[in-house]
């Protein structure tokens, strides 16, 4: 869910979980379920997120819990 005129970013894990409310091995949990999505690999020792995916993530979340 991309709002409109607002780039596309990429987000290390402390802003992700900031931004999700989960601590790192919730995230690596998740990831490893399926359940999130995977980060990209940015150098030998750096991944991040991008931004879309994660706020795609969220309104999931959102809608699914509007629908309970």
């Amino acid at each position: 869910m991309q709002h409109q005129n607002q780039p596309v970013t990429l987000l290390r894990l402390p802003a992700v979980m900031a931004r999700i409310g989960y601590g790192r091995s919730k995230v690596y949990d998740m990831i490893g379920k399926g359940e999130f999505p995977a980060p990209i690999k940015m150098g030998a020792r750096t991944v991040a997120w991008p931004s879309d995916q994660i706020d795609e993530w969220i309104a999931q979340r959102i809608q699914s819990a509007q629908s309970v």
